[in-house]
């Protein structure tokens, strides 16, 4: 199995190809698209869109991951990166029905550090590790090499989901016991 691993965003964007070969995974190649951060917003979603067909075209990756939006402080950048990943996740969906997953940071970064808050050194670290060490031109990049093993190693695990509980009615919950 072939997995590309993308980490989107409006000015770079990370893409890593990992290869699963029974419990081996190897790193085939990975880099980062750059787009004109010169040029409107509206127009750099053309070229976006450009490069990321060329991409899918070029490696013909078996699955798709991606890191689920993630909180950032300005609302004006969230909007961005949220029409960025949508733009990406539509050139894959023809082509990839069913073959399309996501995965929240917090999971990706336990799954390569062993803590969802993990920072990118050890994040580094435990992917050189795993695939040997290299050289990355961007965090970005490095993060789609995480994203694409997140998917292999949690692929066919059932994540549980949180449990929920009956809620009580306001005057019960209000109401207290003397």
């Amino acid at each position: 199995m072939i997995v590309l691993g993308i980490d989107p965003g409006s000015i770079t964007t990370g893409w890593a190809l990992l290869k699963k070969d029974g419990r081996k995974v190897h790193y085939m190649a990975s880099g980062v698209l750059k787009f004109n951060q010169k040029s409107d917003f509206l127009d750099r979603l053309s070229e976006i869109k450009i490069k990321v067909n060329e991409l899918r075209s070029e490696l013909n990756p078996d699955e798709v991951a991606f890191e689920s939006l993630i909180f950032v402080k300005s609302p004006k950048a969230l909007i961005k990166l949220a029409q960025t990943r949508g733009l990406i996740i539509g050139e894959f969906l023809s082509s990839y029905p069913g073959k399309i997953y996501e995965y929240a940071p917090n999971l990706i970064k336990s799954t390569a550090a062993g803590y969802g808050h993990a920072d990118k050194v050890s994040v580094k670290k435990f992917l050189d590790m795993v695939l040997g060490a290299r050289e990355y031109e961007t965090h970005d990049e490095s993060d789609a090499v995480a994203i694409a093993l997140c998917h292999i190693l949690n692929k066919n695990k059932v994540i549980p989901k949180k449990k929920t509980t009956k809620s009580k009615g306001l005057k019960a919950s209000l109401a207290h016991k003397i």
